[in-house]
């Protein structure tokens, strides 16, 4: 606490300081941009490079979002304005609750959110023990625009940059004072999202100061409350383990060895066992076989489909002109963010017989059943599987508080030596992430045992004992637990005795120092031979601590590990502009560039990165641009230090009798695949007639010190082109190409085991088997390895196509920008003897991959008005609904195979047989989004706008993880803004 208090009052120190300085030195005008003499043509330095020139134009496709589009979106974080972009692809957002955890972050190309490097102010932004960076820390009121290269840039920046970088420029030079407020809601009530911040700068000939601050807040929308996404799975029975539902149910569900095969549970709305008395063996009568079509749990109505979020930002920034060439200056940023996600409450499940993959396989809820003697056990004998989650049980929060704190400072400078220009600079800077994550409604289990424990009614109150009917044997404090009850009666004092809450910290910290230099070496026949050269060293530590008792796995939720590591790098670059050629004839323009990385880890050594690039103008209205570059990845804090712990995914066993009795009897197998596949398990001593206890599988999960860097190849090539015949009008075309090999990743675990089983005994892939350990005893998965490691590679292409246009019309000023990113060649190897496997156009969990993104803006001007229509086209995905078919066969229900949109496509299986695939068509999907705005005589603007004007709901898919359809598509509704922006 004092920790974080210190870096508030550092924040709060620094604005003030600028605040009263601004003050002092100017009073307040109007706000705007300071403006610069037009006589004078700035160098600047441009994402992707490091050479200040005056010509912005470079060789690499870059996008930029100014001020005015990032807030004609209508959203309220930097995360959100980005996740819009065409190029991006899947990551987190605040849409994620299962899973989630309140950050918002970028995956350009699909690539994933750790291969996209994220720059402010062109330096590097601390990342999560991942290697991703979340948006929610950076205050979107700072940002003054984002630029994207959507190109390989480890020789300029090093690590990460491989699928592209985000660089995001605060506000510069401000000069005055503004304020604006936000406030939206859904069309159904809920959701509502408020947004305030004020900022204030100023200074003189020599210095200028600004300070601002801003507050978000998001309200949430449970899943309860839109049809899509209030059951499991849409369209299916919210009862039925086989759609979805939970097979731990609110009636519990109960075995001992006498009962024979199968499970049984409390007649819903049954009485039970009464509370605080010995339960009569009469209450027997009371209980029933356990069905999977009909007693299963919805959980989904207690969901948050969209989560809630709150954060304070506080920025400042100070720049001093010591002479007229040097400068010091300084930037120091403060971010709040507080996020929950909630889920139904813990499914509570122990005893002797349960499946494994309930819990840890250390866990103590292996060890202990329902005791014969607790006084709330009608059976006289003890249960040896108990799985119940009683309402009465708090619902399941996650709470994170984080903290972001940033400080950055730099001396930079300019000078001129025999008539050539030269820049400078040296500085530092310093960021860190402090997280605290609390969760509500879990249980201890060493006092689940206890509470389930022989007991007995000693003076009339029930108590818990060491020995049955032994009175001096009290444990002291414990109160029993009925299981049996009705689950709306479990008394608090049974709740409380149980409960706990944990606790973990999460700490990551970069610090960075710095030296450049930029200029120009000789006059070339098309310009200036310019260079850039520098030097970084960085330090990078993060851990993360769980509570004690997480780490012991002595709790109803997942064991934890702790994570501790960091590593320093340095690093050297090189890079020249060599412009050849300039307004001759073939050749308007003509230059290349070459650049070239050095990094020197303490972790696994050293790498070089190079890159070449050309741009060529055979005449005035036409742009020819290429690049080639080497990139890599260095492995991240948890993917090298994270101890090893056990997953339990949600996973189908292709030896299972009951899934290749469903494959075939729905004909998405052939009889010859299903005797290659038995001959498979058999030979890895399955027995015959198997069936998968659990379908959640013990997975081995963790880091690996031994991890190498992935490296990547990208290649692009391009068009631009600007007719002079049509002022205003530009058009861009960019193929572009990146491979990476040797990625880092855990194996796809249902992918391992399919690829393993599924194929001709002579033909099954070795790499996925080794993978794979069995019980010899009882032939169940015991566990697959899914460590990181350096494995497998990635294959990706497509298309960038752009037009800009802007025209002046007697009903004023239009802008039309039609942004597209079309993918054509996605394929991944999980090892080097793998078959590559194509996800371009499909979808499975949390990963679709569109074919198209198209995004069209339409902005208009006219006198005090402005307006704007966006929309933003998502390309159809195709996915797997066997598991839809399934439901349909052992429900008796064939019309729920209606749900899926393709259930008889004709495919071969991997005999050649042919077999029908069963699929479902996410629709491509158009949302519009409108905004109308109007200047006010006071020096004020106000807009009015929705979100997804025409009610577009997203398309059902049946391989979400939850809510039935992808959080990467809006929520179901409309979504109404108000935006009012003063100047003073």
């Amino acid at each position: 606490m004092t920790y974080k208090t210190s870096k508030l009052r550092d924040a709060i120190t620094f604005a003030l300081a600028v605040g009263a300085t601004t003050v002092a030195g100017t009073g307040l005008a109007l706000a705007q941009e300071a403006q610069e003499d037009p006589a004078t043509l700035d160098r600047v330095e441009v994402t992707g490079s490091r050479i200040k020139r005056v010509d912005t134009e470079t060789s690499q496709p870059i996008l930029s979002l100014d001020r005015q589009a990032i807030e004609s979106t209508g959203v309220t974080s930097v995360g959100d304005v980005l996740q819009q972009i065409s190029t991006s692809g899947a990551a987190l957002n605040t849409t994620f609750n299962n899973g989630g955890n309140g950050q918002t972050q970028i995956d350009l190309r699909n690539l994933g959110s750790n291969r996209t490097l994220v720059l402010v102010n062109g330096r590097r932004w601390v990342t999560g023990l991942g290697g991703a960076v979340d948006l929610n820390t950076i205050p979107i009121a700072a940002v003054e625009r984002i630029e994207v290269l959507k190109d390989g840039a480890s020789a300029i920046y090093g690590s990460d940059a491989i699928a592209g970088v985000v660089n995001i420029i605060t506000r510069q030079n401000f000069e005055g004072a503004s304020a604006s407020a936000f406030i939206g809601t859904t069309n159904e009530g809920d959701g509502t999202q408020q947004a305030y911040d004020f900022i204030v700068g100023g200074g003189s000939d020599r210095f200028n100061a600004m300070l601002g601050a801003n507050y978000v807040k998001q309200e949430p929308v449970f899943a309860g409350d839109r049809e899509i996404s209030a059951v499991p799975a849409f369209g299916l029975p919210g009862t039925n383990v086989l759609a979805g539902a939970s097979s731990t149910s609110r009636f519990g569900r109960f075995d001992y060895p006498t009962q024979g095969p199968g499970q049984f549970t409390l007649i819903p709305g049954a009485a039970g066992c009464p509370n605080n008395q010995v339960c009569d063996p009469s209450v027997v009568s009371q209980f029933r076989a356990f069905s999977i079509t009909s007693d299963g749990f919805n959980f989904a109505p207690e969901n948050y489909l969209s989560t809630p979020q709150e954060r304070i930002g506080i920025f400042g920034q100070a720049r001093f002109d010591l002479t007229d060439s040097i400068a010091v200056k300084a930037e120091v940023m403060y971010n709040e963010r507080r996020s929950e996600q909630y889920l139904a409450p813990q499914p509570l499940s122990f005893g002797e017989t349960l499946p494994p993959g309930f819990n840890a396989p250390t866990s103590l809820s292996y060890t202990f059943n329902l005791s014969a003697d607790s006084i709330y056990n009608p059976f006289g004998v003890d249960i040896t599987r108990v799985q119940i989650r009683m309402p009465s049980f708090a619902p399941r929060r996650f709470h994170q508080d984080v903290d972001t704190f940033r400080f950055a400072g730099a001396i930079e400078g300019s000078f001129e030596l025999g008539e050539k220009y030269f820049a400078w600079d040296v500085g530092t800077s310093y960021t860190d992430n402090n997280e605290t994550d609390v969760t509500y409604g879990l249980q201890n289990l060493a006092r689940v045992r206890d509470a389930v424990g022989p007991s007995m009614i000693v003076n009339g109150v029930p108590v818990c004992v060491r020995t049955p009917g032994d009175p001096t044997t009290i444990i002291e404090g414990c109160v029993p637990l009925n299981v049996m009850g009705n689950a709306e009666d479990m008394t608090r004092e049974m709740v409380n005795y149980i409960n706990y809450v944990d606790h973990a910290t999460i700490y990551d910290e970069q610090k960075s120092y710095f030296a450049n230099l930029s200029g120009e070496i000789a006059e070339l026949p098309g310009g200036m031979l310019a260079f850039a050269t520098g030097y970084e060293h960085r330090e990078v530590n993060g851990s993360f601590n769980p509570d004690a008792l997480a780490s012991s796995g002595l709790t109803s939720g997942s064991q934890s590990t702790s994570t501790a590591g960091g590593y320093t790098v340095d690093e050297f670059f090189a890079e020249l502009s060599i412009p050849l050629l300039k307004d001759v004839a073939g050749a308007d323009l003509l230059e290349f560039s070459v650049a070239a990385r050095y990094s020197d880890y303490s972790t696994f050594g050293d790498t070089m990165n190079p890159k070449f690039g050309f741009k060529w103008k055979p005449f005035e209205d036409l742009l020819v641009r290429g690049n080639w570059s080497k990139g890599f990845r260095a492995p991240s804090i948890n993917e090298l230090f994270a101890g090893t712990a056990d997953n339990f995914p949600t996973l189908y066993d292709p030896c299972d009798a009951i899934n290749l009795y469903a494959a075939a009897a729905t004909g998405q197998l052939s009889s010859a695949a299903l005797a290659a596949v038995t001959a498979n398990c058999v030979a890895d001593g399955v027995p015959a007639n198997y069936s998968q206890p659990n379908p959640q599988i013990r997975t081995t999960v963790g880091g690996n010190p031994n991890l190498q860097p992935e490296t990547s190849t990208s290649r692009t090539l391009g068009l631009v082109w600007s007719p002079g015949f049509a002022p205003g009008l530009s058009m861009s075309l960019d193929w572009w190409k990146i491979e990476i090999e040797d990625p880092i990743q855990a194996i796809g675990i249902q992918q391992a085991i399919d690829d393993c089983y599924l194929a001709l005994p002579t033909e099954r892939d070795a790499f996925a088997c080794s993978l794979i350990t069995r019980d010899p005893t009882t032939g169940d998965v015991a566990d697959v390895n899914a460590t990181l490691t350096n494995q497998g590679s990635a294959d990706i292409e497509g298309y960038d196509f752009t037009v800009d246009y802007t025209f002046e019309t007697g009903f004023g000023k239009f802008s039309v920008n039609w942004d597209n990113a079309y993918i054509s060649k996605y394929e991944t190897r999980i090892s080097d003897a793998s078959a590559p496997v194509s996800r371009v156009g499909n979808y499975s969990t949390n990963f679709p991959v569109w074919r198209l993104r198209s995004n069209l803006s339409v902005n208009w001007e006219r006198g005090d008005w402005d307006a704007s229509l966006k929309g933003r086209w998502y390309s159809a995905l195709d996915e797997d609904c066997s598991g839809v078919a399934v439901v349909a066969l052992y429900t008796q229900t064939p019309e729920f195979e209606n749900l899926c949109s393709d259930p008889n496509v004709p495919s071969e299986d991997f005999t050649g047989s042919p077999v029908r695939r069963i699929e479902n068509t996410l629709e491509a999907t158009m949302y519009w989004d409108a905004q109308v705005g109007v200047k006010l005589p006071w020096n004020a603007r106000v807009a009015l706008g929705v979100n997804n004007l025409f009610d577009e709901d997203p398309p059902v898919s049946y391989q979400a993880f939850a809510n039935s359809f992808d959080p990467q598509y809006e929520l179901p509704g409309q979504f109404y803004y108000l935006r009012y922006d003063q100047k003073f």
